[in-house]
């Protein structure tokens, strides 16, 4: 089986960035990847569950192995000399590196270094997601600038999944790959390729739990999912895990929509832009479904703050346009 390095490798005559650099900077998030599942792998046995006693941006309280998996990635980035800036979920601010090697670096990141991580004492899967863009400027440390670009800008995205197997999908804009780690060499193997979402998805994820604060549109897309169709292939069926990288690994690998929408209380819904809806909206796009705030493309946005925030509508392309039709229908 190719390892994740081959696999790069391999296709860079596809990848109008590929270079060197680009290689070894998937590497670096790869090994980043490894020692955040280690200690995922040990919560539980070691002092790594609970709260860090700290909040981030959102007002979040941030979780032991938030921190962890966020220094994780930031130094091994740091390291490879690649970056020369970050945007995160953990950080308030752009973090950018100060050392003269990666101020030359080429790429900007935006990333979640663990999302879900409310699910990590129950076993529920959490993960990573990941964005990377080529940066504006030529050199010296990088600037929100070059982070507050359309996802359409977007080289490369992908997350990894830390559940029965730890698995990193990503792509290039040449399709999704899929590979597993073995824990027996340490290595990300293919073992998902050209990965494409279902055309006959019956799934829909969603917090139903607000149903009161939703849009008509929502509600009136949420009783479509519920009626009986036989020809439409209705009733849906509802899975919410509750952590977006699971919820969209299970709708890419069986069809079905993800939806977190806006509501009376958070018109731009709760995910952020940046590092979470640009990266599953690039996937999905390149796996043949489609990512939308309900009204208009996700990857057409141009962003105005790191930490932004938009409803998100993301999965197989036909239950996405529905779910649109019904959000304009009922919005006029």
């Amino acid at each position: 089986m190719k390892t994740l390095i081959q696999f790069i490798n391999e296709k860079q005559s596809d990848f109008p960035y590929a270079t060197g650099e680009f290689t070894r900077l998937l590497n670096d998030i790869g090994i980043a990847a490894k020692l955040v599942n280690r200690e995922i792998n040990k919560a539980g046995l070691a002092d790594i569950n609970g709260y860090f006693g700290s909040t981030n941006i959102q007002g979040e309280d941030q979780k032991k192995l938030d921190v962890f998996a966020n220094e994780c990635f930031l130094s091994a980035m740091r390291y490879g000399g690649m970056v020369c800036a970050v945007a995160s979920e953990e950080n308030d601010e752009l973090y950018t590196y100060d050392n003269a090697f990666s101020e030359k670096g080429k790429y900007v990141v935006a990333m979640d270094p663990l999302d879900g991580s409310s699910n990590i004492e129950v076993n529920v899967p959490i993960g990573t997601i990941f964005s990377i863009y080529r940066r504006i400027g030529e050199s010296g440390p990088g600037t929100v600038e070059d982070l507050l670009q359309p996802g359409n800008k977007q080289i490369a995205a992908g997350y990894i999944i830390y559940g029965s197997s730890t698995m990193l999908v990503y792509s290039t804009g040449c399709g999704v790959n899929g590979f597993t780690l073995d824990p027996s060499v340490g290595l990300f193997l293919l073992s998902h390729p050209e990965m494409t979402i279902p055309e006959g998805g019956n799934i829909y994820s969603i917090n139903e739990a607000n149903y009161i604060y939703f849009h008509e549109g929502v509600k009136k897309y949420l009783k479509y999912c519920q009626e009986d169709d036989k020809v439409t292939n209705r009733p849906y069926t509802t899975r919410y895990i509750g952590s977006l990288v699971a919820d969209f690994h299970r709708n890419l690998i069986r069809g079905g929509i993800y939806i977190y929408p806006g509501t009376r209380v958070n018109p731009n819904g709760k995910l952020r832009l940046l590092y979470e809806c640009n990266p599953i909206a690039f996937l999905a796009e390149q796996a043949g479904g489609k990512a939308s705030t309900g009204f208009d493309r996700i990857l057409d946005i141009t962003p105005t703050d790191l930490h932004q925030r938009v409803p998100f509508f993301v999965g197989t392309r036909h239950m996405v346009e529905k779910a649109e039709e019904l959000m304009r229908m009922y919005s006029e």
